[in-house]
This record gives structure tokens, sequence and C-alpha cells, in this order.
């Protein structure tokens, strides 16, 4: 106890604390160990002395079980399923098991929300409100809401809310929002005043009138924006790509990098690291192919949001990100087919891109702002983010691997599936397959303190590595000891010596919000954003590396699905995600139209467009002959989004 690493081999210990469900668990007494392997700590909080042996599963999962395997994606919030313990009686259950749970590395169980309330800024608090009603609804789903009413239930590090466990809502008992517009009246009562009476407009509503979800999600958000608004904030990004002590060439590529001119529009606010697939002129034309397709989408993504009068809600931004990542999926694809490359040949890229969107918001005490602090973060392989802030350090991603989806199926917990010998096969990567295969998932969250976000590449975050050495790495740039240059170096010198046996790339943002370090100023969008013509973007790495000879005759023809790929409604989901492998068709289970949504925005129909353009620039770059080919066939259409001159 105490020690982290191994006295003999300089190992990292691993001190797995664990919250045990159910009443039983909680009348067992400390120190006593149970199944001759878990130590109980305190009350229901347990010590697996065994970490390296996998936990007992029962061959049949129980239902209890369920609900956490199929809710993994929102392991940010939610604890997971470890195993089952025996209990200490005959003639009873066994205990369920949670890692992931709101314990910290010492084994003390992070506060409640009314522990931390008070104490809590005005924006902190409407941003743990705002977390809640997210989770509301896929809670649910699979009936266990019920989870959100109990206060002691919900606990907080820093900004964010995560559950001790999952409880099942009873048959007979129907929970909606008055229910929990009834267990926040207590809480917005000693809110800060800045925000109290929006609050307490927004709990009354719920608790008197049957008004519906979205409708509470709009007016919390916009709370939200305008409580964050009220923050200084100034970004500062540095990135940098290594090919490593043994491989032979580097399929990673990330933005910024080394080479990145310091004036380009698009910094601070995007970040972008790739990991390639597919060894030379394959995983690496991927990867670089895949930055360069995202930076010119997200130009035009800016520069539409900086047209708006009002902020682009939430929902819509996500949207567009998602279909911006189809359209570089597509691109990498075509490329694919045009090359006829077939199953392990197929180029393809992991990526994680986080994107800083600067929109104007009239902040709670009346000022115009001109940053709402989101930040919106995508990611498919098993490339990640992290936010690291001084007390400590959240994955905010979820790898897509074979382990991850044969927990997402509920087919198995996460232990044993890491067991399996594909179990870090990846499931997803951008341009094996068409777009319509890609499963996509946006988050958002709200920049309210500093912190450094971490994007990289699986040859830092293999082992663990970030979550073991977070603090040598990232205390003496909150310090003032460090640059950030320096920092992304002794991450990637880290990653060598530790990991070693592949590429690495890194890139740090560093967000402050500290009045102490900062003037009270919000950072303009950059007028270069709004003025960049497309057209003169340079993308050497295509001309050099990715190219063919122009006289190259073939045709590439758009798949019915990229010429849809930015349908706003498209929602489709794999039943059973395979290991990559292109010869393999996915089963797709199409879900209900739901229905147009009514966009009171006039900028919706030119960020289509404008996505819908980018990708055709791609194309047009990769293989002007073909596309004048494509033109020729389709001159309505596309020669309204591609004028004679290009």
């Amino acid at each position: 106890m105490g020690d982290t690493i191994c006295a003999n081999c300089q190992t990292p210990l691993v001190h797995r604390y664990l919250w045990a469900t159910g009443s039983l668990s909680a009348q067992i007494a400390p120190g006593t160990k149970v199944a001759d392997r878990y130590e109980v700590i305190s009350r229901q909080i347990w010590l697996d002395t065994q970490p390296g042996l996998p936990p007992d599963v029962p061959e049949e999962l129980p239902t209890e079980v369920i609900p956490y395997l199929r809710l993994y994606q929102e392991r940010l919030h939610l604890p997971q399923a470890y195993g089952f313990a025996s209990s200490l009686e005959e003639d009873t259950a066994d205990i369920l098991l949670l890692e992931n749970a709101p314990i910290d590395k010492a084994g003390n169980i992070y506060p409640t929300i009314v522990e931390a309330w008070e104490q809590a800024t005005a924006v902190r608090q409407v941003y743990w409100l705002w977390q809640i009603l997210q989770l509301w609804k896929p809670l649910s789903e699979l009936g266990v809401s019920r989870s959100l009413l109990v206060v002691d239930n919900l606990r907080v590090e820093g900004w964010c809310v995560q559950l001790l466990e999952l409880y099942q809502t009873p048959t007979n008992e129907k929970l909606s929002l008055q229910n929990l517009g009834e267990c926040w009246q207590f809480w917005v009562a000693s809110a800060k005043t800045s925000v109290a009476k929006e609050l307490q407009n927004i709990v009354q509503q719920m608790c008197e009138t049957e008004i519906e979800l979205e409708a509470i999600n709009i007016q919390l958000n916009n709370l939200l924006l305008a409580s964050a608004a009220e923050l200084p904030l100034t970004l500062k990004v540095a990135g940098s790509t290594d090919i490593g002590p043994i491989m032979a060439q580097n399929e990673d590529a990330c933005y910024p990098n080394a080479l990145t001119d310091l004036n380009e529009p698009l910094l601070p606010y995007l970040s972008i690291v790739c990991d390639g697939i597919g060894g030379h002129e394959g995983g690496e034309v991927a990867s670089k192919l895949a930055v360069q397709s995202v930076k010119l989408q997200i130009r035009v993504l800016l520069a539409e949001v900086a047209k708006q009068t009002l902020p682009v809600a939430p929902e819509l931004l996500q949207e567009q990100l998602e279909a911006s990542l189809r359209v570089v999926n597509n691109v990498i694809c075509a490329r694919n087919n045009e090359q006829n490359r077939q199953g392990k040949e197929r180029m393809a890229t992991t990526i994680v891109m986080a994107l800083q969107v600067p929109q104007r918001v009239q902040t709670s005490t009346g000022w115009q702002s001109n940053n709402t602090h989101e930040l919106y973060l995508a990611s498919v392989g098993d490339s990640r983010a992290y936010w690291i802030t001084r007390n400590y350090c959240q994955l905010l991603t979820v790898d897509d691997d074979v382990a991850t989806r044969e927990v997402r199926f509920a087919k198995s917990l996460y232990r044993p599936a890491l067991l399996r010998a594909d179990a870090s096969a990846l499931t997803q990567a951008l341009g094996t397959r068409d777009s319509e295969f890609l499963r996509l998932k946006v988050q958002r969250f709200i920049i309210e303190e500093d912190g450094i976000l971490l994007l990289c590449s699986d040859g830092l975050s293999d082992n663990n590595w970030v979550e073991q050495s977070w603090q040598d790495y990232a205390i003496p740039v909150f310090a003032g000891k460090l640059t950030l240059d320096d920092a992304v170096g002794n991450w990637i010198k880290l990653a060598n010596e530790k990991n070693g046996r592949d590429n690495t790339s890194v890139v740090l943002t560093y967000c402050r919000v500290s009045p102490e370090y900062l003037v009270p100023v919000t950072p303009e969008l950059p007028e270069e954003i709004i003025e960049a013509e497309i057209q003169e973007e340079e993308i050497p790495l295509l001309e050099e590396e990715i190219i063919e000879e122009e006289e190259q005759e073939e045709l590439i023809y758009f798949t019915e699905s990229s010429q849809t790929l930015l349908d706003l409604d498209l929602d489709l989901e794999l039943s059973e995600e395979p290991p990559l492998n292109p010869e393999i068709p996915p089963t797709l289970i199409t879900k209900p139209n739901r229905g147009k949504r009514l966009v009171m925005l006039g900028g919706v129909l030119a960020l289509l467009v404008g996505g819908t353009s980018l990708g055709l620039f791609a194309w047009w770059q990769i293989n002007p002959q073909g596309f004048r080919q494509m033109c020729r066939q389709f001159p309505q259409k596309v020669q309204q989004l591609c004028p004679p001159e290009k």
C-alpha cells in the first residue's frame, strides 16, 4: 500500500479501486478480504489485490449488467462492470463490482454535487445540470433513469458529473422531467446569483408543465453559453509527430506540427492527430490526406459560423462535423477503389480532432462576448483525447476496437474481452469502407477551467503511460516552468522510451481562463478565416505523395452514400462491427426516419453546400482528369459548386 512501482522490476503498480454494489456489500466491514482477493478499504470501496488476474464472470450475464454494457460509450460519466465476487453469506447472489467509478487513486470517493455545489462557480453549476440532462434520455431508454434522482449517487470530479452505479427504475414507476425538476429544486435554491433566476424558471417549468426535453435543453444550453462567455479564454496549441526508434517510415500526421505556419487562421482553434494504416504510400498518405481535408472543411465551417448573429445549435454543429468526417472517409475510400486496393492493402487512418468554436453570445451580465467556450471532439479508431488539469487526468474518448465492440453489444464485460487475441483490432477507421458504415459520435464540452487538451496516437497512449505520467509532464506547464512546445517533445520522448515500437504524434492545446494570468478579453475570430478563399489552400503533400500522373484517365464515381452523407437525418448503425476487413460485408439496421427538423438558421444551407464543395475540391486535387469527366456527366448540379475556371 502506498508504493507506486515494484521494488524488484520497477513496473508501475496498479491500484484498482472498485465500487461494490448492493446493500449486502455495505455491511462488510473494512479490513475484510473477500474471495481471498478483494480488500475492503471502506464502505463499498474495495481494492483488487490481484489486478493482473481476470475477475470472475458468470457464463450468462445477469440482466442487471446489461445497461452498463450498452452505455459503455458514456464511460466518462458512468462506471463499467468489472466482475463479480462471491458474498460471505451462503444462498445470496454474487456482488457486482464496478470499475471506472468516481474514486480517486487513494481510494477516496468523490464528493456529491450537493457537497460541492456552493463552492462551484455559476458556469459549473449550470454545466453539471446540463450534463445530467444529456444523460436523461439514454438512461431512460434502458430503464435506469432513477440513477439521476439519487443525490448520493451523483458525484463530481471537477467539471465532470459521474455516477456511482445504475439503479433500475421499477416497472410500475414512470419517471419524467417533473421528477428531475423536483430533484433540482433544492440545488437551484442556492445557485449563484447570476444564474439563479433563470435556473429557477427552468426548474419551475419542469415541475409544473409537461414540457419537452428539447425545450428544456435549449434553455439550459443558452444559459450555459451565456455563463461561460463571462470568462476570459486564451488558447495556445503545439504539436509534433515522430517516426520513433524502430519504424521505417512515419504513418502518423498531425495539425499543427513543427512545419505549420504560426499565422495560419485555423490556429489555435483546430487540433488533429491521425495514425495511418496500410504501410508506406498507404497509411502515411491516408493520414496526411485526412488532415488536409479536415482543415479545408473546418475553414468553411468557421467562416459560416462567424456570419451568424445567434449561436449555432450544438446538434447542428455536431451533425456538420460528422458529415465532414464522412466526406474525408469517402475521399480516402475513393482513392483505394481507384488504385484497386483490396483487403489489407487498403489505406486508412484513425483520427482524433478537436475544434474550439468561437461563437458570439450575449453574456449573463448583458455584454457581447466573442467566444462561447465550446469545444467539439470527434474520434475514429484508437487515437485518444485527454483533458488534464492540475488535479486530474480524464480520458475523453472511447477506442473503436473489438474489446469495446463486445461490450457495447452486451456480449462480454470489458476485462474478459481484453483477453481475446483480436481485442485491440480496430473496428473503425477512415477509408476502409464506405461512409455509411461509420458509427460517429461528436462530443461537446465547455471550457470553464484551466486545462490541457492532449491528443495523441497510440504510440503514446499504449500501456496507459498518459494516465501514469501526466503529472510529470503537465504540472510544469501550469506552473510556467515548461513551454508547450517543450512539453510536446517530452511526451514524445516518453513514448519512444516506454513504448517505442510505433510512430508517435502529440498535440497539446493549453486552455486558460484564470484571471490572474489573463486580461479579461475573449479572442476575436480572425478575419483571415472569413476572407480566405479555399483555392488558396496549399496542399504540397497531395502533389508530392498522393496525386498520380495527371495523364491518368480513370473516372471515379461518387458512391450513393457519398451523395447522401450530408443528410442530417442519416442514422445508420452497425448491428455487428467486425474487425477492419473490407471483405466482410457489415449488416445494417436502418432506424425509422425521425422527420426533418425545422431549423430557423440561414447558414444551414451554406454549411451543407460548403461541406459538399470541399469533398469535391479534394477530389479535384486528387484526380483532375477524372473530376472533369464527372463534371461533364453531371453539369447542372456539379458546375454550380465548381465554376468553369476550376
